[in-house]
Protein backbone atom coordinates (compact mmCIF):
# COMPACT_ATOMS: atom_id res chain seq x y z
CA UNK A 1 0.00 0.00 0.00
CA UNK A 2 2.80 2.38 0.91
CA UNK A 3 4.59 1.72 -2.38
CA UNK A 4 1.50 2.53 -4.44
CA UNK A 5 0.93 5.80 -2.60
CA UNK A 6 4.48 7.00 -3.23
CA UNK A 7 4.24 6.02 -6.91
CA UNK A 8 1.10 8.12 -7.32
CA UNK A 9 2.64 11.25 -5.75
CA UNK A 10 3.72 14.20 -7.87
CA UNK A 11 7.40 14.59 -8.63
CA UNK A 12 8.54 18.22 -8.86
CA UNK A 13 11.91 19.67 -9.80
CA UNK A 14 13.01 23.07 -8.48
CA UNK A 15 15.67 25.27 -10.09
CA UNK A 16 17.11 28.04 -7.93
CA UNK A 17 19.36 30.31 -10.03
CA UNK A 18 21.20 32.46 -7.52
CA UNK A 19 24.16 34.81 -7.60
CA UNK A 20 26.45 32.47 -5.67
CA UNK A 21 24.93 29.04 -6.34
CA UNK A 22 22.62 27.15 -8.66
CA UNK A 23 20.58 24.47 -6.96
CA UNK A 24 18.43 21.77 -8.55
CA UNK A 25 16.23 19.78 -6.17
CA UNK A 26 13.84 16.90 -6.86
CA UNK A 27 11.03 16.20 -4.40
CA UNK A 28 7.59 14.69 -3.89
CA UNK A 29 5.13 14.10 -1.08
CA UNK A 30 5.35 10.83 0.81
CA UNK A 31 2.44 8.86 2.22
CA UNK A 32 2.44 11.06 5.35
CA UNK A 33 2.09 14.34 3.46
CA UNK A 34 5.69 15.46 4.08
CA UNK A 35 8.09 16.36 1.30
CA UNK A 36 10.63 13.70 0.43
CA UNK A 37 13.81 15.00 -1.22
CA UNK A 38 14.90 12.57 -3.92
CA UNK A 39 17.98 14.36 -5.17
CA UNK A 40 19.96 17.58 -4.94
CA UNK A 41 22.51 19.19 -7.24
CA UNK A 42 24.38 22.31 -6.14
CA UNK A 43 27.20 24.08 -7.98
CA UNK A 44 28.84 27.49 -7.88
CA UNK A 45 26.96 30.01 -9.99
CA UNK A 46 28.84 31.54 -12.89
CA UNK A 47 27.28 34.14 -15.13
CA UNK A 48 24.70 35.52 -12.67
CA UNK A 49 25.08 38.95 -11.10
CA UNK A 50 22.67 40.28 -8.46
CA UNK A 51 20.10 37.68 -9.41
CA UNK A 52 20.20 38.55 -13.13
CA UNK A 53 21.80 36.46 -15.87
CA UNK A 54 24.87 38.30 -17.12
CA UNK A 55 26.41 35.49 -19.20
CA UNK A 56 24.17 32.96 -20.94
CA UNK A 57 26.82 30.30 -21.69
CA UNK A 58 28.29 30.23 -18.18
CA UNK A 59 24.83 30.06 -16.62
CA UNK A 60 23.83 27.20 -18.94
CA UNK A 61 26.95 25.23 -17.98
CA UNK A 62 26.25 25.72 -14.29
CA UNK A 63 22.63 24.60 -14.73
CA UNK A 64 23.75 21.51 -16.65
CA UNK A 65 26.24 20.56 -13.92
CA UNK A 66 23.61 20.96 -11.20
CA UNK A 67 21.09 18.93 -13.22
CA UNK A 68 23.61 16.10 -13.72
CA UNK A 69 24.24 15.96 -9.96
CA UNK A 70 20.51 15.94 -9.18
CA UNK A 71 19.78 13.25 -11.80
CA UNK A 72 22.57 11.07 -10.44
CA UNK A 73 21.43 11.33 -6.82
CA UNK A 74 17.73 10.93 -7.67
CA UNK A 75 18.17 8.25 -10.33
CA UNK A 76 15.92 10.18 -12.71
CA UNK A 77 16.10 12.11 -15.95
CA UNK A 78 14.91 15.68 -15.36
CA UNK A 79 12.62 17.13 -18.02
CA UNK A 80 10.73 20.10 -16.55
CA UNK A 81 11.49 22.52 -13.70
CA UNK A 82 9.92 25.22 -11.57
CA UNK A 83 12.35 28.14 -11.80
CA UNK A 84 12.81 30.95 -9.31
CA UNK A 85 13.18 34.55 -10.43
CA UNK A 86 14.68 37.39 -8.38
CA UNK A 87 17.00 40.36 -8.74
CA UNK A 88 17.09 44.10 -8.25
CA UNK A 89 14.79 44.58 -11.26
CA UNK A 90 11.85 43.24 -9.24
CA UNK A 91 9.30 45.93 -8.33
CA UNK A 92 5.90 45.96 -6.70
CA UNK A 93 2.87 48.23 -6.64
CA UNK A 94 -0.62 48.35 -5.17
CA UNK A 95 -3.56 48.63 -7.55
CA UNK A 96 -7.32 48.64 -7.23
CA UNK A 97 -9.88 47.06 -9.52
CA UNK A 98 -13.59 47.93 -9.66
CA UNK A 99 -16.43 45.75 -10.97
CA UNK A 100 -20.04 46.96 -11.17
CA UNK A 101 -22.49 44.09 -10.84
CA UNK A 102 -25.61 44.19 -13.00
CA UNK A 103 -27.90 42.62 -10.40
CA UNK A 104 -27.42 43.63 -6.77
CA UNK A 105 -29.50 40.66 -5.62
CA UNK A 106 -27.24 38.15 -7.34
CA UNK A 107 -24.49 36.50 -5.28
CA UNK A 108 -20.88 37.34 -6.04
CA UNK A 109 -19.25 34.36 -7.76
CA UNK A 110 -15.66 33.23 -8.16
CA UNK A 111 -15.88 34.27 -11.80
CA UNK A 112 -16.36 37.89 -10.65
CA UNK A 113 -13.14 37.72 -8.65
CA UNK A 114 -11.39 36.20 -11.67
CA UNK A 115 -12.66 39.08 -13.82
CA UNK A 116 -11.05 41.59 -11.44
CA UNK A 117 -7.83 39.56 -11.47
CA UNK A 118 -7.74 39.37 -15.26
CA UNK A 119 -8.21 43.15 -15.48
CA UNK A 120 -4.97 43.61 -13.54
CA UNK A 121 -3.02 42.11 -16.42
CA UNK A 122 -4.12 45.04 -18.56
CA UNK A 123 -2.20 47.51 -16.41
CA UNK A 124 0.01 49.95 -18.28
CA UNK A 125 3.60 49.18 -17.30
CA UNK A 126 6.91 50.86 -18.16
CA UNK A 127 8.41 49.57 -21.43
CA UNK A 128 10.21 46.26 -20.94
CA UNK A 129 8.39 45.27 -17.72
CA UNK A 130 6.28 42.17 -17.20
CA UNK A 131 3.76 41.17 -14.52
CA UNK A 132 5.09 38.21 -12.55
CA UNK A 133 2.49 37.82 -9.80
CA UNK A 134 -0.86 39.38 -8.92
CA UNK A 135 -1.68 38.81 -5.25
CA UNK A 136 -5.21 39.62 -4.01
CA UNK A 137 -5.31 41.59 -0.76
CA UNK A 138 -8.88 42.26 0.36
CA UNK A 139 -12.19 43.31 -1.18
CA UNK A 140 -14.88 45.93 -0.61
CA UNK A 141 -18.53 45.13 -1.31
CA UNK A 142 -20.46 48.38 -1.59
CA UNK A 143 -19.41 50.13 1.67
CA UNK A 144 -18.23 47.02 3.53
CA UNK A 145 -14.40 47.02 3.61
CA UNK A 146 -11.77 44.47 4.59
CA UNK A 147 -13.50 41.38 3.19
CA UNK A 148 -11.10 38.54 2.41
CA UNK A 149 -13.59 36.28 0.59
CA UNK A 150 -16.69 38.02 -0.83
CA UNK A 151 -17.99 34.93 -2.67
CA UNK A 152 -21.67 34.42 -1.80
CA UNK A 153 -22.27 38.02 -0.73
CA UNK A 154 -24.68 40.35 -2.50
CA UNK A 155 -23.80 43.83 -3.66
CA UNK A 156 -23.80 46.30 -6.51
CA UNK A 157 -20.13 47.30 -6.50
CA UNK A 158 -17.09 45.06 -5.95
CA UNK A 159 -13.66 46.62 -5.37
CA UNK A 160 -10.50 44.52 -5.13
CA UNK A 161 -7.08 45.57 -3.82
CA UNK A 162 -4.16 43.78 -5.46
CA UNK A 163 -0.42 43.60 -4.89
CA UNK A 164 1.26 43.46 -8.30
CA UNK A 165 4.83 42.21 -8.67
CA UNK A 166 6.65 43.13 -11.88
CA UNK A 167 10.06 42.44 -13.36
CA UNK A 168 12.04 43.10 -16.50
CA UNK A 169 10.90 41.04 -19.48
CA UNK A 170 14.51 40.66 -20.64
CA UNK A 171 15.58 39.14 -17.31
CA UNK A 172 12.65 36.73 -17.46
CA UNK A 173 13.47 35.74 -21.05
CA UNK A 174 17.18 35.27 -20.30
CA UNK A 175 16.42 32.79 -17.51
CA UNK A 176 13.98 30.96 -19.78
CA UNK A 177 16.57 30.85 -22.55
CA UNK A 178 19.21 29.44 -20.18
CA UNK A 179 16.84 26.70 -19.01
CA UNK A 180 15.90 25.76 -22.57
CA UNK A 181 19.54 25.68 -23.69
CA UNK A 182 20.22 23.30 -20.81
CA UNK A 183 17.66 20.94 -22.37
CA UNK A 184 14.83 21.63 -19.90
CA UNK A 185 11.33 23.10 -19.95
CA UNK A 186 9.96 25.70 -17.54
CA UNK A 187 6.73 24.66 -15.85
CA UNK A 188 6.35 28.01 -14.09
CA UNK A 189 8.30 31.01 -12.81
CA UNK A 190 7.97 31.87 -9.12
CA UNK A 191 9.25 34.94 -7.30
CA UNK A 192 11.99 33.58 -5.04
CA UNK A 193 10.99 35.49 -1.87
CA UNK A 194 7.48 34.02 -2.15
CA UNK A 195 8.97 30.54 -2.55
CA UNK A 196 11.25 31.02 0.46
CA UNK A 197 8.30 32.20 2.54
CA UNK A 198 6.42 28.99 1.77
CA UNK A 199 9.38 26.98 3.09
CA UNK A 200 10.31 28.79 6.32
CA UNK A 201 7.21 30.64 7.58
CA UNK A 202 4.39 29.08 9.55
CA UNK A 203 0.74 29.96 8.97
CA UNK A 204 0.62 31.49 12.47
CA UNK A 205 3.48 33.86 11.63
CA UNK A 206 1.83 34.93 8.38
CA UNK A 207 -1.41 35.60 10.22
CA UNK A 208 0.25 37.51 13.07
CA UNK A 209 2.45 39.58 10.75
CA UNK A 210 6.05 38.84 9.83
CA UNK A 211 8.81 40.18 7.58
CA UNK A 212 10.82 37.59 5.68
CA UNK A 213 14.33 38.84 4.87
CA UNK A 214 16.10 36.60 2.35
CA UNK A 215 19.79 37.60 2.30
CA UNK A 216 21.14 36.18 -0.94
CA UNK A 217 24.45 36.60 -2.67
CA UNK A 218 23.53 39.59 -4.83
CA UNK A 219 20.36 41.01 -3.28
CA UNK A 220 18.29 40.98 -0.10
CA UNK A 221 14.60 40.28 -0.71
CA UNK A 222 11.90 41.46 1.71
CA UNK A 223 8.39 40.00 1.89
CA UNK A 224 5.88 41.23 4.47
CA UNK A 225 2.88 39.15 5.53
CA UNK A 226 -0.05 40.28 7.65
CA UNK A 227 -3.35 38.46 8.23
CA UNK A 228 -2.02 35.67 6.04
CA UNK A 229 -1.65 37.95 3.00
CA UNK A 230 1.44 39.31 1.25
CA UNK A 231 1.27 43.04 1.89
CA UNK A 232 4.62 44.30 0.60
CA UNK A 233 7.63 43.10 -1.38
CA UNK A 234 10.92 44.89 -1.96
CA UNK A 235 14.51 44.24 -3.04
CA UNK A 236 17.65 45.73 -1.48
CA UNK A 237 20.54 45.69 -4.02
CA UNK A 238 23.08 44.36 -1.53
CA UNK A 239 23.83 40.84 -0.33
CA UNK A 240 26.55 38.49 0.79
CA UNK A 241 28.82 39.26 -2.17
CA UNK A 242 29.23 42.85 -1.00
CA UNK A 243 30.36 41.60 2.42
CA UNK A 244 32.92 39.34 0.74
CA UNK A 245 34.17 42.27 -1.36
CA UNK A 246 34.56 44.37 1.81
CA UNK A 247 36.62 41.62 3.45
CA UNK A 248 38.78 41.39 0.34
CA UNK A 249 39.52 45.11 0.40
CA UNK A 250 39.78 45.48 4.18
CA UNK A 251 42.05 42.48 4.72
CA UNK A 252 43.84 42.73 1.34
CA UNK A 253 43.27 39.06 0.46
CA UNK A 254 42.03 37.17 -2.59
CA UNK A 255 38.27 36.97 -3.18
CA UNK A 256 38.21 33.19 -2.58
CA UNK A 257 40.07 33.67 0.70
CA UNK A 258 37.66 36.42 1.73
CA UNK A 259 34.70 34.10 1.09
CA UNK A 260 36.27 31.36 3.22
CA UNK A 261 36.99 33.83 6.02
CA UNK A 262 33.36 34.98 5.99
CA UNK A 263 31.93 31.46 6.07
CA UNK A 264 34.30 29.94 8.63
CA UNK A 265 35.11 32.79 11.02
CA UNK A 266 32.59 35.52 10.18
CA UNK A 267 30.33 37.05 12.81
CA UNK A 268 27.79 39.82 12.39
CA UNK A 269 28.34 41.13 15.93
CA UNK A 270 31.90 42.06 16.82
CA UNK A 271 31.21 42.62 20.53
CA UNK A 272 30.43 38.93 20.90
CA UNK A 273 34.01 38.03 19.97
CA UNK A 274 35.77 37.20 23.23
CA UNK A 275 38.90 35.20 22.39
CA UNK A 276 39.88 37.40 19.41
CA UNK A 277 41.83 34.65 17.71
CA UNK A 278 44.44 35.46 15.09
CA UNK A 279 43.67 33.95 11.70
CA UNK A 280 46.68 33.13 9.52
CA UNK A 281 46.15 33.25 5.76
CA UNK A 282 48.67 31.58 3.43
CA UNK A 283 50.03 33.78 0.66
CA UNK A 284 51.46 32.88 -2.74
CA UNK A 285 54.74 33.22 -4.68
CA UNK A 286 56.83 33.30 -1.52
CA UNK A 287 55.06 36.26 0.07
CA UNK A 288 54.64 36.48 3.84
CA UNK A 289 51.61 35.06 5.60
CA UNK A 290 48.83 37.45 6.50
CA UNK A 291 47.44 37.63 10.01
CA UNK A 292 43.94 38.95 10.69
CA UNK A 293 42.25 39.20 14.06
CA UNK A 294 38.80 37.66 14.34
CA UNK A 295 37.39 40.85 15.85
CA UNK A 296 38.59 43.04 12.98
CA UNK A 297 37.05 40.59 10.53
CA UNK A 298 33.74 40.83 12.40
CA UNK A 299 33.88 44.62 12.43
CA UNK A 300 34.10 44.64 8.63
CA UNK A 301 31.16 42.25 8.36
CA UNK A 302 29.08 44.10 10.94
CA UNK A 303 29.50 47.45 9.21
CA UNK A 304 28.05 46.14 5.96
CA UNK A 305 25.32 44.06 7.64
CA UNK A 306 24.18 47.13 9.58
CA UNK A 307 23.81 48.99 6.28
CA UNK A 308 21.76 46.16 4.77
CA UNK A 309 19.54 45.86 7.86
CA UNK A 310 19.00 49.61 7.94
CA UNK A 311 17.69 49.46 4.36
CA UNK A 312 15.47 46.57 5.42
CA UNK A 313 14.11 48.64 8.30
CA UNK A 314 13.36 51.53 5.92
CA UNK A 315 11.42 49.20 3.60
CA UNK A 316 9.43 47.78 6.51
CA UNK A 317 8.58 51.30 7.64
CA UNK A 318 7.65 52.29 4.10
CA UNK A 319 5.19 49.41 3.92
CA UNK A 320 3.16 50.85 6.80
CA UNK A 321 3.21 47.58 8.75
CA UNK A 322 6.14 48.35 11.04
CA UNK A 323 4.01 48.19 14.21
CA UNK A 324 1.83 45.31 13.04
CA UNK A 325 4.46 42.59 12.70
CA UNK A 326 3.95 40.50 15.83
CA UNK A 327 6.08 37.72 14.33
CA UNK A 328 9.03 40.06 13.88
CA UNK A 329 11.69 39.23 11.30
CA UNK A 330 12.67 35.83 9.88
CA UNK A 331 16.09 35.69 8.22
CA UNK A 332 16.90 33.16 5.53
CA UNK A 333 19.23 32.74 2.56
CA UNK A 334 23.00 32.29 2.65
CA UNK A 335 23.52 35.52 4.60
CA UNK A 336 21.51 34.08 7.49
CA UNK A 337 24.36 31.63 8.12
CA UNK A 338 26.48 34.43 9.58
CA UNK A 339 26.98 33.96 13.30
CA UNK A 340 24.84 36.29 15.50
CA UNK A 341 23.08 37.84 12.50
CA UNK A 342 19.72 37.44 14.24
CA UNK A 343 20.97 39.40 17.27
CA UNK A 344 22.23 42.21 15.05
CA UNK A 345 18.86 42.30 13.28
CA UNK A 346 17.12 42.73 16.63
CA UNK A 347 19.48 45.56 17.65
CA UNK A 348 19.11 47.43 14.37
CA UNK A 349 15.34 47.06 13.84
CA UNK A 350 14.00 46.77 17.39
CA UNK A 351 12.02 43.68 16.34
CA UNK A 352 12.40 40.05 17.35
CA UNK A 353 14.33 37.98 14.83
CA UNK A 354 15.09 34.34 14.14
CA UNK A 355 16.84 32.32 11.43
CA UNK A 356 14.36 30.44 9.25
CA UNK A 357 15.23 26.83 8.41
CA UNK A 358 13.22 25.04 5.68
CA UNK A 359 12.47 21.91 7.72
CA UNK A 360 8.80 22.22 8.65
CA UNK A 361 7.54 20.50 5.48
CA UNK A 362 10.43 18.01 5.11
CA UNK A 363 10.29 14.34 6.11
CA UNK A 364 11.87 13.96 9.55
CA UNK A 365 14.63 11.58 8.42
CA UNK A 366 15.88 14.13 5.86
CA UNK A 367 15.77 17.30 7.92
CA UNK A 368 19.47 17.22 8.80
CA UNK A 369 20.39 17.06 5.10
CA UNK A 370 18.53 20.25 4.11
CA UNK A 371 18.41 22.16 7.41
CA UNK A 372 20.12 25.22 5.97
CA UNK A 373 18.70 28.59 4.88
CA UNK A 374 20.43 28.20 1.50
CA UNK A 375 17.84 25.57 0.51
CA UNK A 376 14.79 27.67 1.44
CA UNK A 377 14.05 28.84 -2.11
CA UNK A 378 14.45 25.39 -3.70
CA UNK A 379 12.16 23.73 -1.16
CA UNK A 380 9.65 26.56 -1.56
CA UNK A 381 9.63 25.99 -5.33
CA UNK A 382 8.86 22.31 -4.74
CA UNK A 383 5.99 23.28 -2.42
CA UNK A 384 4.63 25.61 -5.11
CA UNK A 385 4.87 22.88 -7.73
CA UNK A 386 3.06 20.37 -5.54
CA UNK A 387 0.25 22.87 -4.93
CA UNK A 388 -0.17 23.76 -8.60
CA UNK A 389 -3.37 22.13 -9.90
CA UNK A 390 -2.04 21.92 -13.45
CA UNK A 391 0.48 19.30 -12.38
CA UNK A 392 -1.24 15.93 -12.61
CA UNK A 393 -0.24 12.81 -10.72
CA UNK A 394 2.21 11.58 -13.33
CA UNK A 395 5.78 11.11 -12.24
CA UNK A 396 7.06 11.34 -15.81
CA UNK A 397 5.82 14.95 -16.27
CA UNK A 398 8.84 16.35 -14.45
CA UNK A 399 11.20 13.37 -14.61
CA UNK A 400 11.77 10.03 -16.22
CA UNK A 401 12.69 7.40 -13.66
CA UNK A 402 14.99 5.59 -16.14
CA UNK A 403 17.25 6.46 -19.02
CA UNK A 404 15.40 7.04 -22.32
CA UNK A 405 16.42 3.62 -23.75
CA UNK A 406 15.28 1.81 -20.62
CA UNK A 407 11.98 3.69 -20.62
CA UNK A 408 11.36 2.74 -24.25
CA UNK A 409 12.10 -0.93 -23.53
CA UNK A 410 9.84 -0.97 -20.48
CA UNK A 411 7.00 0.68 -22.41
CA UNK A 412 7.25 -1.80 -25.30
CA UNK A 413 7.47 -4.86 -23.04
CA UNK A 414 4.08 -4.37 -21.36
CA UNK A 415 2.61 -3.76 -24.81
CA UNK A 416 3.81 -7.18 -26.05
CA UNK A 417 2.62 -8.79 -22.82
CA UNK A 418 -0.78 -7.16 -23.24
CA UNK A 419 -1.10 -8.52 -26.79
CA UNK A 420 -0.18 -12.02 -25.61
CA UNK A 421 -2.66 -11.79 -22.76
CA UNK A 422 -5.32 -10.62 -25.20
CA UNK A 423 -4.69 -13.64 -27.42
CA UNK A 424 -4.81 -15.94 -24.40
CA UNK A 425 -8.14 -14.50 -23.30
CA UNK A 426 -9.42 -14.67 -26.84
CA UNK A 427 -8.50 -18.37 -27.02
CA UNK A 428 -10.66 -19.02 -23.96
CA UNK A 429 -13.54 -16.64 -24.55
CA UNK A 430 -13.28 -15.28 -28.11
CA UNK A 431 -13.94 -16.51 -31.65
CA UNK A 432 -10.93 -18.89 -31.68
CA UNK A 433 -12.27 -20.66 -28.58
CA UNK A 434 -15.70 -21.01 -30.22
CA UNK A 435 -14.20 -22.49 -33.41
CA UNK A 436 -12.23 -25.08 -31.44
CA UNK A 437 -15.31 -26.11 -29.48
CA UNK A 438 -17.30 -26.46 -32.71
CA UNK A 439 -14.57 -28.59 -34.33
CA UNK A 440 -14.31 -30.88 -31.29
CA UNK A 441 -18.09 -31.30 -31.20
CA UNK A 442 -18.10 -32.19 -34.89
CA UNK A 443 -15.28 -34.70 -34.37
CA UNK A 444 -17.18 -36.28 -31.49
CA UNK A 445 -20.29 -37.02 -33.52
CA UNK A 446 -18.31 -38.21 -36.57
CA UNK A 447 -16.02 -40.50 -34.54
CA UNK A 448 -16.25 -44.31 -35.06
CA UNK A 449 -17.30 -46.49 -32.06
CA UNK A 450 -13.78 -47.84 -31.52
CA UNK A 451 -12.21 -44.33 -31.81
CA UNK A 452 -11.15 -42.48 -28.65
CA UNK A 453 -11.96 -38.76 -28.31
CA UNK A 454 -9.76 -36.51 -26.24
Amino acid sequence: MRYREVQKSKTVVALDIGTTKICVMVGRRNEYGSIEILGVGKVASEGVRRGVVANIDKTVRSIEEAVIQAEKSAGMEIIEVYAGIAGQHIKSLQHQGILTLADADKEIAKSDLQTLLDDMYRLALPPGDKILHILPQEYTVDDEEGILDPVGMCGHRLIGNFHVVTGQLSAHKNIERCVEKAGLKVADFVLEPIASAAAVLSEEEKEAGVALVDIGGGTTDITIFQEGIIRHTAVVPFGGDVITADIKEGCTVMYEQAEKLKKKFGSALAECIVDNRIITIPSFNGRDYKEISEKNLSLIIQARMEEILELVRVEIKKSGYERKLIGGIVLTGGGALLNKVDLLAEYRTGMSARVGLPIEHIASRQRDDVSSPIYATAIGLIIHGLQTPDVVDETDKMVNTKAPEAIKTEVEAPKVMAEQEHEHVEERHGPKWYDKLLNKTKEFFEATPDQDFL
